[in-house]
């Protein structure tokens, strides 16, 4: 087995600056240590963000939006210079998938999947909907129009600092509003990278900061009159957190949080077929990824083959060096990630769930912040492990009997983000998908689609990224009413 590079092999600008307004600027703030997840020895020293930084940044963000010219750019120059990013990030992604192995224990093939292929698909779409986007129409005597928020704070997480780019961030700047990215503490290598790839795309001064800053600085950013709008991907106690830092100034805001999604196994199923998508879909990235399958409701009379099956694939998963191509699942991405999935564990177990796969940390690995995909059996939807997020490799099977039950067991959570359904009866999938409270239902197989409007029901969230729809979060509508002796000037700048 390939030796875990002894120690960070990539080279990352910035280490001891904050990006700010589109230029590296001297740190205010103290080193910290970046902590390997794989090795828990430290890869590399970095500059935390301040307040002073936060307020820098929005500074520089709310002066470039209202004084200067990027809201008003003709829509053509702003994808003009949003394309320059992304073939900047496409040839970085090697470079970015490396530094994300080592900064979260992401394996290089699930950075692979995630960023040259949803990453490249989202921000290229992005592109295609801002040239197709009806900016301006006229109705009758009334002429709408739409036109840039303010100044964005997003914040981006550690499972996806480089996807959600096109997921949130580019969608943003096209629309024509400046953007704060707030990314994880946990990825200050990726977004230093991120960040020198938006020096080299040129945008107008101010349009664009990168802070891969902690708790304090995010709440401080997020309750700051300056932010116009924030767009967060995250848990659900964050989010409400958001809300009431936002609410005083009636900020906008658009939530992408946590979810519990199920995966409805029908008595028809294919369980061969099945397996092929299901398996993969319940604990990729370690488990966080908030569409993970995590509750998977089979019918009682195949309850015992389907823990069998999904028991059989835990048990073949390799878990180990991320850059080792051998490799199926990595480190979690931080220590108390881990200590969450243990403590899950435990109560699980104290309620009665039975561990069949994993439940332990790997005896072959004595550092890194591993755990064996783990999956549960004899879960009953109100036990703790099958209500809350866990967001690790953790995942529960629950008996039903007959699909009315299934559905109802599906839809009894507080979250609503994903699902799947698995059958070979075509009019029974599509009923199913109809009933169930979710904004992605998948049919024999598991996932979401990332070129459509993506987000979630209830408490995971509201508003919605990719598609047009996603571009349209970042925008809002004004009319102009003509009255007589209007003189109609032809479309404005941003046709």
């Amino acid at each position: 087995m390939p030796a875990h590079p002894e120690r960070l092999d990539v080279a990352v600008p910035g280490l001891d600056a904050q990006f700010i307004a589109g230029v590296w600027c001297p740190a205010t703030g103290e080193p910290v240590e970046v902590i390997s997840p794989t090795t828990e020895e430290c890869l590399a020293r970095v500059a935390a963000p301040t307040t002073a930084d936060a307020d820098a940044a929005v500074l520089a963000a709310r002066n470039a939006f209202d004084n200067g010219p990027w809201p008003d750019l003709p829509v053509a120059e702003r994808i003009a210079v949003c394309a320059r990013l992304c073939d900047s990030l496409e040839r970085l992604l090697p470079v970015l998938n490396r530094a994300w192995a080592f900064e979260s224990g992401a394996t290089i093939a699930h950075g692979e999947m995630i960023n040259d292929g949803a990453g490249v698909a989202v921000w290229r779409g992005a592109l295609d909907h801002a040239r197709d986007l009806g900016w301006e129409e006229d109705r009758g005597d009334v002429r709408l129009l739409r036109q840039p928020i303010g100044t964005v704070l997003g914040i981006l997480t550690y499972n996806g600092p480089i996807v959600l780019m096109g997921m949130k961030v580019i969608p943003a700047l096209l629309a024509g509003n400046t953007v704060i990215i707030k990314h994880a503490p946990e990825s200050p290598l990726t977004s230093r990278l991120i960040a020198e790839a938006i020096r080299e795309a040129g945008f107008p001064a101010g349009v664009v900061s990168v802070l891969a800053a902690g708790t304090a600085v995010t709440q401080y950013l997020v309750a700051h009159a300056g932010v116009d709008m924030v767009a967060l991907t995250g848990g659900t106690a964050i989010g409400v957190d958001v809300v009431k830092r936002t609410a005083d100034r009636l900020a906008r805001t658009a939530l992408e949080l946590g979810g519990k999604s199920p995966a409805i196994i029908a008595d028809d199923a294919d369980l061969d077929d099945v397996m092929a998508t299901l398996g993969p879909g319940t604990t990729g990235f370690m488990g966080q990824v908030c569409v993970n399958l995590s509750r998977v409701l089979a019918p009682r009379r195949r309850y015992d083959e389907v823990v069998a099956a999904l028991a059989e694939h835990f048990r073949g998963l390799r878990v180990g060096d991320p850059f080792d191509p051998a490799t199926d699942r990595g480190p979690l991405a931080v220590q108390r990630a881990r200590d969450r999935v243990e403590t899950q564990v435990a109560v699980a177990r104290e309620e009665g769930a039975r561990v069949v796969a994993g439940g332990r940390r790997p005896a072959h690995l004595n550092r890194g912040w591993f755990y064996e995909p783990t999956l549960l059996a004899d879960v009953d939807n109100h036990m703790r492990v099958a209500r809350e997020e866990i967001f690790g490799p953790v995942t529960a099977v629950i008996p039903y009997d007959g699909i009315e039950q299934a559905i109802d067991i599906a839809n009894d959570s507080p979250f609503g983000l994903a699902c799947s359904v698995y059958t070979r009866d075509a009019e029974l999938a599509g009923r199913v998908a109809r009933r169930i409270r979710a904004g992605s239902v998948a049919i024999n197989l598991a996932g979401v689609s990332l070129t459509q409007p993506f987000g979630g029901w209830k408490q995971s969230g509201w508003g919605k990224e990719c598609g047009p729809e996603g571009l349209l979060e970042f925008l809002q509508i004004k009319q102009i009413v003509r009255g007589g002796g209007y003189l109609d000037a032809g479309a404005g700048r941003n046709a």
